[in-house]
């Protein structure tokens, strides 16, 4: 398929009093155009701040230390801030977490959309501009868009704040829109519906798009494919139907064995037991190592390479590794 987005061997390093976060290790992946990818993984994985790298917009403390990400056949890893700025938002944009933060309380929902409009498309007037922001208002499916051009945020409820935000970063059609949980501060009912609306205008903009979440109920409803990050590693990656049901990592299958079963009377909800590894000094072996039940030698010493289990699907683990399971077989599970 056509590669939209790729992204090889990505290092991203966060300098703090205490030491250097290494945030992202390696990371490595690729985003067809008018697909869906999903990013999941825990808190502290890394899922944002990659995306951040990928925009440009790490904070101060934060850098890419190696590794490329490519927009089609432009390397925007090694493009100065001036050359990003003429990219973010119009080629590639990114809605963030919480949409009252995101937004400027002091100016209207109408000037916000402009903004992007107006830094992208210096050819429209000053007519034109309203008509197009108007056009986005309705298009994210806000009633009443005239009159909601001169309200501002603290006059919107959560749901309607957070089509403002897609409002602004569909502004320009981008070719692709990360969504950094989307649906977090939302109720069920409202993360449905703006779930839904991603899916319309992903089809009537032709747009590609990256979705981090924590909630796999959210990848189901709108992936193609699935990432899954953990210690700043991506893991396992596959389409949905194979992360799934012919799930190979351990860490996936923790955190599909986390979510709760409407059909099972279980006293007490599975939790992967221990905690996420300190990026500070990252483990040399498998990330998840101390937290596997299966766990051998080899993964506290050595990091896996990944196994290619179908042409979309692989995996960074040692129990699916040709070499340890010939040495299994011989009953040497033990010393591997």
């Amino acid at each position: 398929m056509d590669s939209l987005i790729k992204v090889e061997n990505l290092n991203i390093h966060i300098k703090t009093q205490h030491g250097v976060v290494q945030a992202v290790r390696g990371a490595g992946f690729s985003l067809n155009r008018g697909e869906t990818l999903a990013v999941v993984g825990e808190s502290g994985s890394g899922k944002s701040i990659m995306m951040k790298g990928i925009m440009g917009i790490l904070p101060g403390n934060g850098k890419i230390v190696e590794g490329t990400v490519y927009l089609e056949d432009k390397c925007i890893s090694s493009f100065s801030e001036g050359q990003m700025q003429k990219i973010r938002g119009c080629d590639i944009s990114m809605i963030f977490q919480d949409p009252m933060t995101s937004l400027n309380p002091t100016m209207s929902i109408g000037k916000q959309i402009m903004e992007v409009l107006h830094e992208h498309r210096p050819d429209l007037s000053k007519e034109q501009l309203k008509a197009k922001v108007i056009e986005q208002i309705e298009l994210v499916g806000i009633s009443n868009p005239e009159t909601r051009f001169s309200q501002y945020p603290h006059q919107l409820s959560g749901g309607m704040r957070q089509r403002v935000i897609i409002a602004i970063a569909l502004a320009c059609s981008p070719k692709v829109l990360i969504a950094d949980e989307p649906t977090t501060a939302l109720d069920v009912t409202i993360q449905a519906q703006i779930l839904d609306l991603m899916k319309d205008l992903q089809g009537k903009i032709d747009t590609s798009i990256i979705i981090i979440t924590h909630n796999l109920g959210v990848v189901a409803n709108i992936a193609d494919r699935v990432a899954v990050m953990y210690g700043g590693k991506l893991v396992e990656i596959g389409s949905k139907r194979e992360l799934f049901y012919e799930t190979a990592h351990p860490y996936t299958k923790g955190l599909l064995a986390s979510i709760p079963k409407m059909h099972e009377n279980e006293q007490q909800l599975f939790s992967i037991p221990g905690t996420p590894p300190d990026l500070m000094d990252p483990p040399a072996g498998c990330p998840f190592a101390a937290r596997c039940e299966n766990t051998m030698k080899v993964c506290q010493k050595y990091m896996p390479e990944y196994t290619q289990l179908s042409n979309s699907h692989c995996t960074a683990c040692w129990l699916l590794d040709e070499r340890v399971k010939t040495q299994t077989a011989k009953g040497g599970e033990k010393n591997v």
